[in-house]
């Protein structure tokens, strides 16, 4: 064989190994950009400049406190002026209880819808045990139907429960444990800004932060 004729071969052969690479590298550092933020529990307008995305425990004391102070101070300021849209990603870390109640509010959002969720999750961390660590089985089936059953009528909780029975909400929190794996989210809460996390000190620093990420 000639050199001209080794040359295209050599060419395509080169072309092609750039084009495997290219896929493996976009493949292998982009799988949180995958994530469909879309399909989580959300807060505030479609057309908000802003978005903040909170990862949260319900067995998590800090997360307790940011749901009672924090979040509330969000959604006033933030959501309600139409200035952010909030996502919920569940980030259960404590223990398997965590993924319990994890799991059970996927489904309550799955078949009640948003506004329902909305009301279990408040719930849920007014009802968080004085001592959640230690408390490794408060959150049984039996509680979180009860508290369910508190805001629904018995036929809803009981079509929650079915679902919940038949393994519904599991794959959502799994996909939510690997969004949080890809941003190195190692504890809650964790907020993030347009990608990205916040890691003032303050609700001022917050609102800072959303302010410069309007302004982009």
């Amino acid at each position: 064989m000639t050199r001209s004729n080794r040359r295209p071969i050599l060419w395509a052969v080169g072309i092609a190994l750039i084009g495997l690479i290219i896929f493996i590298v976009s493949n292998g550092s982009s799988e949180a950009d995958s994530f469909d933020l879309d399909q989580q529990p959300s807060l505030g307008e479609a057309t908000a400049p802003v978005e903040i995305v909170g990862f949260g425990d319900y067995k998590c004391p800090a997360c307790k406190e940011f749901n009672g102070s924090f979040f509330s101070q969000i959604q006033e300021e933030l959501i309600a002026t139409g200035k952010v849209k909030f996502y919920y990603v569940h980030h259960p870390v404590i223990h398997e209880d965590s993924k319990r109640a994890a799991r059970f509010s996927e489904v309550v959002y799955q078949v009640l819808g948003n506004d329902i969720f909305w009301q279990f999750h408040h719930v849920m961390f007014d009802e968080q045990p004085k001592n959640p660590k230690a408390e490794k089985q408060a959150f049984t089936d039996e509680f979180l139907k009860k508290t369910l059953n508190g805001l629904v009528s018995e036929e809803k909780t009981e079509e929650v429960m079915k679902a919940y029975n038949d393994g519904a909400g599991r794959s959502a929190v799994n996909e939510d444990e690997q969004y949080a794996k890809e941003l190195n989210v190692t504890e809650t809460p964790a907020i993030f800004v347009d990608g990205k996390q916040f890691k003032g000190e303050n609700f001022a620093d917050l609102k800072e932060m959303v302010e410069e990420e309007t302004h982009h």
